[in-house]
């Protein structure tokens, strides 16, 4: 069965930085889009950062541009989300999701088929 497991949260101060991981199994992992949602308690999940299948297309949310690189390893079947610049709204819980197929990025965690457990990243400021 399809397995995502995210890695590397935590806490850190305002302007600090922190690198998630996501491993994925179960599924061809070169030929998937991925992408990294967050929550936030009581917001809806709300989009980060995706990459295509290829690595070809990026997509960022307006609030992390500048901060956020999304990055995939495909031997390793695992992708990052590097985060820089680190501020007290980006504190929720960050999801990894995968939507089937060679697929263009979606904004829309409805077009995602397979989701993470997530990982907690608590920003003090």
């Amino acid at each position: 069965q399809v397995q995502l497991v995210e890695s590397g949260g935590g806490l850190v101060q305002a302007g600090g930085s922190l690198r998630l991981s996501c491993a994925a199994s179960g599924l061809p992992f070169s030929m998937t889009t991925m992408g990294w949602f967050r929550q936030a308690p009581g917001k809806e999940r709300e989009f980060v950062a995706g990459m295509s299948w290829n690595g070809g297309s990026t997509s960022y949310a307006d609030s992390v541009k500048g901060r956020f690189t999304i990055s995939r390893d495909n031997a390793r079947n695992t992708v990052y989300l590097q985060m820089n610049g680190l501020k007290s709204e980006d504190t929720a819980v960050y999801y990894c999701a995968a939507v089937s197929g060679p697929r263009g990025i979606s904004t829309s965690p409805r077009t995602y088929n397979y989701w993470g457990q997530g990982t907690q990243v608590t920003v003090s400021s």
